[in-house]
């Protein structure tokens, strides 16, 4: 019986880890309630992994990469072991993208677009497996040097709740192209998908051990997996504060890892832009996933010259945002838990009560679901700029619009958080917008429009508060591989 079982209307059941290519529970047996952001209801139980299931598995990956066939495949063998996953996921699209909105409350078209960006990255490293090239470097004559780029081992991947399926997708089909094996630990609040992946893999012909996927808390499961003296690197996508004990626990290890953690987004939009084009982008950016994104463009900066245009076309869309259960397919669904949901309301009450405008309020569907974890859509303006609606990650449905004067002006704003992940801007001033993009700390900028469908093939991560490393792209395969220098001495 596969994951299919958990779809709606049928009974909670346990779900299992998928350890040395077998399934497994904890060790001790505990189990983690999965509940349905829509409706507050379990839907399925999880292992409560721990510890000594952490080290069975990393002891599975380091057998499979050091030992298992998996070290002896060619670079185009592994890549065609990806695309059949993708293969796979694509031709289980319906059952995985409804296991998607499910367990994270996202509507169902969101959650079907997950699900075929999952299967492109698999596509897309898999073709990109025996593509990453060495170099030679010109040294002494009678030498010749050759620059290679070695897998790290058993990579790390704690992946968030937010995106689920593509995240697994964009770090651990990047480290497995390169040659490495991988323990995953999904945040506990959405497993399912990613457990119903791992079946996948196997039914493909992916190897045991090399792809190991345990449930369980961070606090537990994900500390003693970042910690792993038998882990080679990590991967982590999740809050600023984590992202630290990620760090350190890497760091007494000597190991690297990738950190993206989140961002305060701008979207800078001057006073020549178009606003017919700008303004549904500006609302989508920010409510897609009920703004539980770390690209989300939380910031609207507008040119004061427009703000009042353009904040009222921005108001007038507002209030056309409907918020409902995952099924009803609405723009937005629940926050993910009860946690989420009171932090969001509480940057709401508190901005409210420190006097900052509310311009316009998105609709919650009639008769919800009352055990279901909605917040109505707000946005806020004019926002000072010290206000923690335009300095603090809210990872909720909620926009703050904030005037500036001029370009250095934007600029200064723009750049005046402690984070640094992606940011817009809208003009049809060619040569402006190039300046200000370039101008941008951060790790990617949008001229004229705001994200790219997954952006698969586009390098993405942060600087400052937001992390480091860069994860999709080509340039993702240089983060899960190590370069060799070679010299050869042959007179």
């Amino acid at each position: 019986m596969t994951l299919s079982a958990t779809l709606a209307g049928s009974a909670p059941r346990k779900v299992f880890n998928i350890v040395d290519g077998k399934q497994t529970e904890a060790a001790d047996g505990r189990v983690i309630d999965a509940i349905g952001p829509s409706d507050g209801a379990v839907i399925a139980y999880m292992p409560r992994s721990g510890a000594s299931d952490i080290d069975k598995a990393v002891a599975a990956a380091r057998k499979a990469f050091e030992e298992g066939p998996w070290s002896r495949m060619t670079a185009t063998e592994r890549g065609r072991l990806l695309v059949k996953i993708g293969e796979a996921i694509l031709a289980h699209h319906d059952e995985l993208s409804l296991l998607e909105s499910i367990d994270t409350g996202k509507p169902a078209r969101q959650g079907k677009a997950d699900i075929t960006a999952t299967a492109r990255y698999f596509e897309f490293y898999g073709t990109a497996a025996d593509k990453v090239h060495g170099e030679t470097i010109p040294f002494l004559n009678g030498y010749t040097v050759a620059v290679v780029r070695d897998p790290h081992g058993v990579t790390g991947h704690i992946v968030p709740w937010n995106y689920p399926a593509q995240i697994f997708g964009r770090s651990v089909a990047a480290s497995l192209a390169c040659g490495n094996t991988c323990v995953v630990k999904p945040a506990e609040d959405a497993c399912l998908s990613l457990l119903r992946i791992s079946e996948l893999a196997l039914e493909v012909g992916f190897p045991p051990g090399v792809l190991n996927i345990l449930s369980g808390l961070g606090e537990e499961a994900g500390a003693a997996l970042s910690s792993h003296r038998g882990i080679d690197f990590v991967s982590f996508t999740g809050s600023p504060e984590v992202g630290t004990l990620i760090q350190t626990a890497a760091a007494k290890n000597h190991i690297g890892c990738t950190l993206e953690l989140g961002g305060k987004s701008p979207q800078i939009v001057f006073a020549d832009a178009d606003f017919d084009a700008a303004v549904p982008t500006l609302v989508n950016a920010i409510v897609q996933n009920g703004g539980q994104t770390c690209s989300a463009g939380s910031r609207m900066l507008v040119e004061r010259a427009a703000y009042d245009e353009l904040v009222s076309r921005v108001a007038d869309r507002f209030r056309t945002v409907r918020v409902g259960t995952w099924d009803m397919d609405l723009d937005c669904g629940p926050m993910i838990n009860a946690g989420q949901k009171s932090r969001v309301e509480g940057f709401v009450a508190r901005a409210r009560a420190e006097g900052v405008p509310v311009i316009a309020e998105g609709q919650l569907a009639p008769n919800l679901p009352p055990g279901g974890f909605y917040v109505a859509p707000t946005l806020f303006g004019p926002v000072p700029r010290s206000n923690a609606l335009a300095q603090d990650e809210v990872f909720g449905p909620v926009l703050s619009a904030i005037p500036f004067d001029d370009e250095a002006d934007a600029v200064r704003l723009a750049n005046g958080t402690d984070f640094g992940l992606v940011a817009g801007v809208w003009s049809r001033d060619a040569k402006r917008s190039m300046r200000v993009a370039r101008a941008m700390r951060c790790g990617q900028v949008f001229v004229n429009g705001y994200g790219a469908g997954g952006g698969i093939e586009l390098p993405f991560g942060g600087v400052k508060k937001s992390g480091h490393g860069r994860e999709k792209g080509f340039e993702a395969l240089y983060e899960f591989s190590a370069s060799k220098t070679v010299v050869i001495n042959h007179g």
